[in-house]
């Protein structure tokens, strides 16, 4: 999250700052530092009215006024100058809000209320909620986490009772100061309510179980299927228990640098209030990505539901273990090359596999490749027109040919010596192109094609796509036809001419 920005007109600025019109001239002239209007950024909720001529920020006029002595009553509470020896704080308990759990500290100022929350104006919200029910807690100050790091702990957004409108960052150790000790913090994976509302001052850190995500559910209900085989379930294990991992990392991670010493002689007065059970960290994990890749191969040849959610995870979290490469869709063409390859599907009951790459279409057709077994299938785009999606091979089939040329047409098509056309092969992350790329080149084209010629069965690897041979990357650089053919010898030519400088 971060501060949320409001703007105030000439009087509203009046009325914040208590000063008459002639008050209001006189500042500019007598403060160097005043804020200067801005121009007010463009809303269409105001398309009907006139904009006022000059706004001006509110945090920067209210934060202002809490470093100007002839307004520092009137400015943000969090930023006027501490008292010098202020009395400690007094923990009152947890509170529930509007935007989640909270804890309150009684000081010197009032009631400051932290909200153990980083989503984007909760201080601003739940500062509006205690105004508007009367204050009956007596709270001065909202405080919500800023979701990062600040130079004595968490970031803070905070907004004033007062005027709980105008949001600004307030300091953690400034905090500290008002209440007197060290204040807990939650990392985001345990930021949990009953967590928070248990927790007392000098208390130890609550030792809890990081709670899995959708995605380990997902693999774990798959993990205890047992209509699939158990190649299949180890692989889903394996990659709960990655995510598991990581989760349980990054939250030791976080807390690390949001509850570290601090700078110089002053520690941070920050505690955490819950780290994460690492009794057994961390879960085992499969190294044999060849057993792992059988797996995923099982999963996306069945018909399960639970297949297809845990195909979903897959393809977002590690999709170099899956069986097919980037995802393609052409337009269904009478008469052109992707014409000859589709007259060789084969129409089949849909897999998982087809029912991920599917997505939100609604398909009229499934088929496979029966020469490199990805999934095809026929659907109208947004727009209704039919177009064929499928997955892009991760290698063809050579029996012994060799690549013939390659025609460009919406994507890149293989010609093998041997008669057969085929998709490209593209790893999953990747994509094919030709053309000028206004100061990109098409590295990924001419580096499957510069493996292609040199053996048609290669598992393509584009890790350093832009390595490829720079005769072979200008050719595709150039605009082409769509259509165009660049045969075997072309190409050769072209991958062992370097381009010329013009």
């Amino acid at each position: 999250m971060g501060v949320s920005h409001t703007y105030l007109t000439r009087a509203e600025v009046q009325h914040l700052l208590g000063v008459t019109t002639f008050g209001m001239w006189r500042l500019t002239r007598k403060y160097d530092k005043f804020p200067k209007p801005d121009d007010r950024p463009y809303s269409p909720f105001n398309r009907n009215r006139q904009e006022p001529e000059e706004a001006w920020d509110a945090t920067e006029v209210y934060s202002w006024a809490a470093q100007t002595a002839e307004f520092v009553h009137r400015g943000a509470v969090l930023l006027r100058p501490a008292p010098e020896n202020p009395a400690p704080g007094r923990w009152l308990g947890y509170r529930d809000t509007p935007r989640g759990p909270a804890l309150d500290w009684h000081t010197d100022i009032g009631v400051i209320r932290l909200v153990h929350c980083d989503d984007s104006k909760a201080a601003t919200d739940v500062a509006s909620a205690i105004a508007s029910s009367g204050n009956k807690d007596g709270v001065t100050a909202v405080c919500a986490l800023y979701g990062d790091m600040g130079f004595g702990g968490p970031a803070l957004v905070a907004a004033d009772t007062a005027h709980p409108g105008i949001e600004y960052e307030a300091g953690w150790d400034d905090v500290a100061v008002y209440v007197g000790q060290a204040m807990p913090w939650w990392p985001d994976l345990l930021r949990l309510s009953h967590l928070i509302r248990d927790w007392k001052p000098g208390a130890q850190a609550a030792v809890v179980e990081v709670p899995p995500n959708d995605n380990e559910r997902i693999l774990r209900r798959a993990a205890a299927n047992e209509v699939f085989d158990v190649t299949s379930r180890v692989a889903a294990t394996d990659m709960a228990n990655s995510i598991r991992n990581n989760r349980i990392d990054n939250t030791n991670h976080e807390i690390e640098i949001f509850c570290k010493e601090g700078y110089g002689d002053t520690p941070n007065q920050v505690v955490p209030g819950a780290v994460p059970d690492t009794s057994h960290h961390p879960l085992p994990c499969d190294e044999d990505r060849e057993a792992l890749k059988a797996g995923w191969l099982g999963l996306a040849l069945q018909t399960h539901p639970d297949a297809v959610a845990a195909l979903e995870v897959a393809v977002g979290r590690e999709p170099d273990l899956l069986p097919f490469g980037a995802v393609t869709e052409i337009p269904v063409q009478q008469g052109t090359i992707s014409d000859r390859w589709t007259h060789r599907l084969t129409m089949c009951d849909p897999t998982a596999a087809h029912a991920v790459l599917a997505q939100d279409t609604k398909p009229e057709a499934f088929f496979i490749d029966p020469l490199t077994d990805m999934p095809v299938l026929r659907t109208p785009d947004d727009g209704g027109k039919q177009v064929w999606r499928f997955y892009a091979p991760l290698s063809l089939p050579a029996g012994g040919a060799e690549l013939a040329s390659v025609v460009l047409h919406h994507t890149l098509w293989v010609l093998t010596s041997d008669g057969h056309v085929h998709p490209a092969p593209c790893t999953p992350t990747e994509h094919l192109w030709w053309g000028d790329g206004w100061g990109d080149r098409p590295s990924e084209a001419a580096a499957v094609v510069h493996q292609l010629l040199d053996d048609l069965g290669a598992t393509v690897d584009l890790h350093k796509h832009w390595d490829a041979p720079k005769g072979l990357t200008a050719l595709f650089n150039e605009e082409h036809k769509k259509g165009a053919e660049l045969t075997r010898a072309a190409l050769l030519h072209a991958r062992m001419t370097p381009p010329r400088t013009r």
